[in-house]
C-alpha cells in the first residue's frame, strides 16, 4: 500500500525528486555517528572484504550486476 508520502514524491518531477535524494542523503551523512555497526555487522564484511581479496576474480562486477536486474524487470 502506498502511503501519503509516496503519493506526495510522484507528484514531484524528476530533477526534484534527485534533489530531494540528496538532501534525504545529505541529512543521513550528518547523522553518521547514530549509524553505529554491530560487531556481527563488522565480523560480516571484514569476512566479506577478506573473501574479495582472497579472490578478486570471483563475483560479477557492477556493470554484470546491473544489467542482469535491468534485463530481469
Amino acid at each position: 500500500m502506498e502511503s501519503s508520502l509516496t503519493k506526495e514524491i510522484k507528484k514531484l518531477s524528476i530533477a526534484e525528486r534527485i534533489l530531494l535524494v540528496e538532501e534525504l542523503w545529505n541529512s543521513i551523512l550528518s547523522d553518521q555517528e547514530k549509524l553505529r555497526l554491530t560487531s556481527e555487522q563488522k565480523d560480516e564484511l571484514d569476512a566479506r572484504l577478506q573473501d574479495y581479496q582472497n579472490s578478486p576474480q570471483e563475483g560479477s562486477s557492477w556493470d554484470d550486476v546491473k544489467g542482469r536486474v535491468i534485463d530481469n524487470k
